[in-house]
C-alpha cells in the first residue's frame, strides 16, 4: 500500500495527535475520515484480488498438466503474497516435479505446510498449566464475620474382622461343590 504526500501528511498530524492528544479542527477530522475511508477500499480492493487470484489459481490447477506453467507463475504469486499451500497444491506439485520449477516450488510449499502446521498446533497447544491462586480481595481474604463451630468427626465404621487363624480356608471345591448330572424326566425313568 502506497500513501500520497498529502494523505502522508495527513496520517502524521493523526499520528501526533494520537501521542498528544489535542483538539483537532474540523478540517483535520474530515482529512483524517477520508484518508480511513481510503485505507478501508484498498483493504478492500486487496481482498478482492486475492480472492481473484485464488481463483484462478484453482481453475489453473484443475486443468493441470496443459496448464502447468500457468500454474506454477500464479502459485508463485500467491505465495509471494502470503499464500499457505493447500494439500492439492503439494499434490499438483508432486504430479509436475519432473519438471525443475516444480520441484523447487515443491520443497518450498512443503516448507510452508510444514510451518503453518506447526504454527497452528502451537496456537492450539495450552502452555505449561500454573497454579491458580487466590485474587487479592477475593473470600480468602475476607475475614469470617462469625467462626463456624466445630464439626464433630464422624463416626468410624465398624472395620471387617480378620479371618480367624484357628479356622483353615476353604478349598475351592468346598465353595463351588461340583455340579450334579440332572436327573431323567420321571416318564423315562417308570419305562426302564
Amino acid at each position: 500500500m502506497a500513501f500520497s504526500a498529502d494523505e502522508l501528511r495527513v496520517l502524521r498530524r493523526a499520528l501526533a495527535v494520537a501521542l498528544h492528544p489535542a483538539p483537532l479542527a474540523d478540517a483535520d477530522v474530515h482529512d483524517c475520515l477520508r484518508l480511513a475511508g481510503s485505507v478501508d477500499e484498498a483493504v478492500r480492493e486487496a481482498n478482492r484480488l486475492r480472492a481473484f487470484l485464488l481463483a484462478d489459481l484453482a481453475r489453473y490447477r484443475t486443468a493441470l498438466p496443459g496448464s502447468a506453467s500457468g500454474y506454477l507463475e500464479l502459485l508463485q504469486d500467491a505465495l509471494a503474497a502470503g499464500y499457505d499451500p493447500t494439500p492439492d497444491d503439494l499434490a499438483a506439485l508432486r504430479g509436475l516435479r519432473a519438471l525443475p520449477v516444480a520441484a523447487a516450488l515443491l520443497e518450498r510449499c512443503r516448507r510452508l505446510a510444514e510451518h503453518s502446521v506447526r504454527a497452528r498446533l502451537a496456537a492450539v497447544t495450552p502452555g505449561p498449566r500454573t497454579r491458580l491462586l487466590a485474587l487479592p480481595g477475593g473470600r480468602a481474604a475476607a475475614p469470617d464475620p462469625k467462626p463456624q463451630p466445630k464439626s464433630e468427626p464422624a463416626p468410624a465404621r465398624p472395620q471387617p474382622k480378620a479371618p480367624r487363624p484357628d479356622r483353615p480356608i476353604p478349598t475351592p471345591g468346598e465353595v463351588f461343590p461340583p455340579r450334579r448330572k440332572p436327573l431323567p424326566p420321571p416318564a423315562a425313568r417308570a419305562a426302564g
